[in-house]
Parts: structure tokens; sequence; C-alpha cells
């Protein structure tokens, strides 16, 4: 699976876990270069706090468009850090 956004590949792997029809790509197949820590946060009933990134690609800024669960309850250790996208990031094959 490749996530793209503005033109660039940003996430790269064989290896992501589909929850609720987002992939979740492990944190090594990022391109760190292209991820901001973001300030926001966000809670799931079932999966716990999220955290965002903000991408930041070829001089344009996607606010929050990456998301991960650093600490997640029992149902959803299969996603502990590991990272989705929304906003416009293209997920395909």
């Amino acid at each position: 699976m490749k996530a793209i956004w503005n033109n660039e590949v940003i996430a790269e792997s064989q290896h992501t876990v589909v929850i609720e029809n987002n992939h979740y790509f492990p944190h090594e197949s990022i391109k760190k270069q292209y991820f901001k820590p973001s300030d926001t946060h966000t809670t799931c009933a079932w999966k716990g706090e999220a955290s965002y990134y903000t991408l930041e690609v070829n001089g344009k800024e996607n606010r929050d468009a990456a998301w991960y669960y650093p600490e997640v309850s029992e149902l959803a250790k299969g996603i502990k850090n590991k990272i989705a996208f929304w906003r416009g990031v293209e997920v395909i094959e």
C-alpha cells in the first residue's frame, strides 16, 4: 500500500492493518521528512486518544492529515503507533 499526498509517496508498506476502512501504516514505513507533530488530540471511545501529524510536502501543508494512537485499548492493540491518513491523502495498492 502507498499513501500519496501532493504528488509524493509519504508512506509505503505491504503490512498495513485495516480498521474502519482506514489503512494503518507501520511507523517505520513513513517518510519522516514530511511529518510534523501536531498539538491536536481526539478520543475514540474504543481505541483511545489519537495524536496527529501535519504533512508538509513540496511547499504545501495538510494540517492534521495523519493520526496514530500512542496508547490503545486492548481491543485496538494491533494499531498502536501505526499511522492512518485522511484529508485528501490517497491510499492505493
